[in-house]
């Protein structure tokens, strides 16, 4: 029995160390979390998106019932004063005496303020916390210009936070080039000017002597080449230094610059005392990477346990990141300071790109690097150096392609030792992805379910997605991504194909590029793709027999052979006559109605034959097509927004019904749905929608990629404080990118998680057209627009097309069959009981 363990901290590494005990805690035992601050851990890397409309809640690293269930006891707003060795008891602020047989420090670190005179007056900030947040953002809301001190990554995600406010944005950094600590000369210089190009202005080898009152803004700068800027506001981003001033006073060994000393499983110098995280130094070293916190996490936890095999041996430090938009990345010694190491590098100013390799001094390994501007081989020269894989016959290659020898370097999943580190943020090992996906795991949703691996920052999914296929193969299981047996491509290489040679038929598809006479599978999807593409007539003689039943008949069949009738509703707003016309409708035709959480009225119960009739009343009345039936953009759902509600702050209903109106009729991969709030409160729901839209004083939140249903997914925040053109703009893109790009059936959330960067590749994709398409995915876009056209309404106006809707092909009138009952004022389905019943016809139920 360990007894009770107290942990110090309440931080993302002290919140995984509680999670990797609650696992194995023996019966008897106890864990105790203080933490200073006033809510559970919450993802600091990610702090940044705080400012583009990420809530705190969202960035919480704790599930809601993770305390309430008795796994540990957490006390926030709790700061530990001092530590009795001795006595083996920790004093709290609250004047509390806590007992504890296990001690653990993760207490984390603090910003450094350079010691600059001024650096204490109002509208100086530093970045660390929620609350720091907050402080900023009111700031803001009264400045014009904003300037961080600090060039590294955490001043460049300060200034990304001042960017997405709207201000004038300085960088002031004492070192002579940015990300000093990831990137070299070259490096740090094309970084300086992908920045400047977005708007910010970099002072680097600048020396910040003192901050004083301005003249025309609020505060000045005095720099020590007698230069000078005038800024609103100062946020501080230089860096950290550990928070070990707890131990210092207990006694614990420290590191001549600071730092609690630990030995290889997170031991202080007193063996009932470990500490992990920031606040550690392990053989003269800090870690200031979340990677090494949540390693050290696991081999303290590992060690109380009992195991004495898992050590902490200090961590690589290579790092994907993505600043600003500019993708930065540094692999092992990316300054070549080992002996005898060599480089190599390449530039592309034009395009924004700077590579570097760094080899052994024999030419045969590769041991460090640097990307910025485009870091998609990060992950294959991380698994080179970690690995110790051979470098090919040319290494230059492996900057500039061309090469296949250069592609098997890189490629053989096989030469990675088990060991491998392959998910850092989560220290997932290419062994446990084996286990896992020979445990049955054999899908890529189910192996990042049951590994934690690629689901922090994603940068590991193509190596996870490697390894998974790899493993499958060994097992004799077949992978490919091929459409079905008629078509060898997938979904997107057949868009492609049909889309650049104009092809507008599935036979013309099939006899230049598929085999055999087509399926249930490729006949579906490739209707599709045309309506996508093309937005001709479904119901076309040469489209009609693509078509599965619902899109056939233009309506969704139910459980007992009738079909359901769902007119449009744009936004949910609807006139008292069409209302009267939908009641009328359903009386005339004895249909079932009800209200759906997607502001619409379905009609159900309607018979084939009666369909062409009951649209055509509608069509008068003003409906339109709800596409309930098809793969399509479905319903915007919208509150009253400030027409009506005291808190809103936009016109949600305009936008819910332009937004509607814009993309109605868009056919895709799967079924599409809008929500549009008029406030934060967000009444419409929007961010459980494919596509959410919320209002704020300066314009719209775009929220993407979340669906409800069997697995629910919550909107990710794409883009905030939207003008409508813009916002338009980036759906209009977004929607056809997926419309182009999605596996058939694949809703937004699971084709955003299959994207090989995930969201910020999508951001980079819609927002600042890394591609080169987004001019392309407009115009589609706008085809789709002009060539709409209501279904029914065509289906109702053409003869030929009309004539389909029959119950029997040899007779008129409908299928005396489908039995009704009465229930609560209104018909449904008979069940079997009652059908019995109906037709006199004894049933025999089995027992329960």
């Amino acid at each position: 029995m360990l007894g009770r363990i107290i942990v110090v901290g309440n931080g993302m590494v002290g919140q995984r160390l509680v999670e990797r005990l609650t696992e194995t805690l023996p019966e008897g035992s106890s864990i105790v979390v203080i933490g200073e601050e006033a809510r559970p851990a919450y993802d600091r890397v990610q702090l940044s998106s705080y400012f583009s409309g990420k809530t705190a809640e969202e960035l919480s690293l704790v599930a809601p019932d993770f305390y309430d269930s008795g796994a540990a006891q957490l006390h926030l707003n709790t700061r530990v004063t001092a530590i009795d060795r001795q006595g083996h008891t920790v004093t709290t602020s609250a004047g509390e005496t806590l007992a504890y047989d296990k001690l653990v420090i993760a207490t984390g670190s603090y910003p450094f303020v350079p010691p600059i005179t001024g650096a204490d007056k109002d509208g100086c900030f530093v970045y660390r916390t929620i609350e720091d947040l907050d402080a900023i953002k009111a700031a803001g809301h009264k400045s014009r210009v904003g300037t961080v001190v600090g060039g590294g990554l955490l001043g460049l995600e300060a200034a990304k936070a001042l960017v997405d406010m709207g201000l004038e944005t300085h960088v002031v950094e004492f070192a002579p080039r940015l990300m000093a600590v990831q990137v070299d000369d070259a490096g740090g210089a094309l970084l300086r000017r992908r920045i400047e190009a977005l708007g910010v202005t970099v002072h680097t080898s600048t020396n910040t002597k003192e901050i004083v009152d301005g003249e025309a803004r609020r505060l000045r700068m005095c720099f020590a080449d007698e230069a000078s800027l005038e800024t609103d506001m100062v946020v501080f981003s230089a860096g950290i230094r550990p928070r070990d001033d707890l131990a210092r006073d207990a006694g614990l060994e420290m590191g001549a610059r600071g730092g609690v000393c630990i030995d290889d499983h997170c031991l202080t110098s007193d063996p009932d005392i470990y500490a992990i995280g920031e606040c550690a130094l392990h053989k003269e070293r800090i870690y200031g990477l979340v990677a090494p916190g949540y390693d050290m996490a696991k081999v303290a936890a590992a060690h109380m346990m009992g195991s004495t095999d898992v050590r902490f041996e200090g961590a690589d430090m290579s790092a994907k990141l993505k600043l600003m938009g500019v993708d930065v990345a540094s692999v092992g010694d990316a300054h070549g300071r080992s002996d005898g190491a060599r480089t190599m590098s390449f530039i592309d100013e034009r395009a924004g790109v700077y590579k570097k390799i760094v080899t052994d001094a024999e030419g045969h390994r590769l041991i460090g690097g640097v990307l910025v501007g485009d870091a998609s081989e990060y992950m294959d020269w991380l698994t080179m150096v970690q690995s110790a894989l051979p470098l090919p016959e040319r290494p230059e290659h492996l900057l500039v392609g061309g090469s296949d020898d250069a592609a098997q370097a890189v490629a053989g999943v096989d030469a990675l030792p088990d060991s491998a580190q392959v998910c850092s943020c989560n220290d997932v090992t290419k062994g446990a992805l084996c286990e896992a996906v020979a445990a049955g795991n054999q899908t890529l949703a189910a192996l990042k379910s049951s590994t934690k691996a690629s689901t922090s920052c994603g940068g590991c999914l193509p190596l996870v997605t490697k390894i998974l296929n790899a493993e499958l193969e060994k097992q004799g299981i077949a992978v490919n991504n091929h459409l079905c047996e008629h078509f060898p491509y997938t979904r997107q290489e057949l868009f492609h194909l049909l889309r650049v040679e104009g092809i507008t038929r599935f036979d013309a598809l099939l006899d230049r590029y598929g085999r055999g006479r087509g399926c249930d599978i490729c006949k579906p999807a490739v209707a599709s793709m045309l309506a996508t593409h093309w937005n001709d007539f479904i119901l076309k003689p040469e489209h009609a027999g693509l078509q599965d039943s619902n899109d056939y008949f233009l309506a969704n069949i139910q459980r007992n052979g009738t079909y359901s009738v769902v007119p449009r509703v744009p936004g949910g707003e609807i006139t008292p006559d069409q209302l009267m016309t939908l009641g009328e409708v359903a009386k005339k035709y004895g249909l079932y109605t009800k209200i759906t959480g997607g502001q619409r009225v379905d009609l159900f119960g309607a018979e084939v034959h009666q369909l062409p009739r009951i649209w055509e009343a509608l069509i008068q009345a003003g409906f339109e097509s709800g596409h309930a039936y098809g793969k399509a953009v479905r319903t915007v759902k919208s509150c009253v927004g400030s027409t009506w509600c005291r808190y809103g702050v936009q016109d949600s209903v305009t936008m819910a019904i332009d937004m509607e109106n814009r993309y109605k009729g868009l056919r895709a991969p799967h079924k599409i749905k809008f929500g549009v709030s008029g406030c934060t409160r967000e009444c419409a729901e929007a961010q459980s929608k494919d596509i959410g839209v919320i209002a704020t004083e300066q314009g719209w939140n775009l929220y993407v990629c979340g669906n409800g249903g069997m697995k629910p997914r919550h909107a990710e925040l794409f883009a905030a404080d939207l003008d409508t053109e813009t916002l338009f703009r980036y759906t209009d893109r977004l929607l056809m990118f997926y419309a182009q790009t999605a596996e058939r059936l694949q809703r937004t959330a699971t084709w955003r998680d299959g994207l090989e960067g995930g969201l910020d590749y999508l951001k980079d994709v819609i927002i600042n057209d890394s591609l080169g398409i987004a001019e392309q995915l407009e115009e589609r876009m706008a085809h789709v627009r002009e060539t709409y056209a209501c279904e029914w309404k065509r289906a109702i106006e053409d003869p030929v097309t009309r004539a389909r809707f029959q119950t029997f092909v040899n007779a008129e009138g409908g299928d005396e069959s489908i039995l009704m009952v009465e229930e609560r004022g209104q018909k449904r389905p008979a069940n079997a009981q009652e059908q019995a019943d109906i037709k006199g016809i004894p049933i025999a139920l089995e027992e329960a």
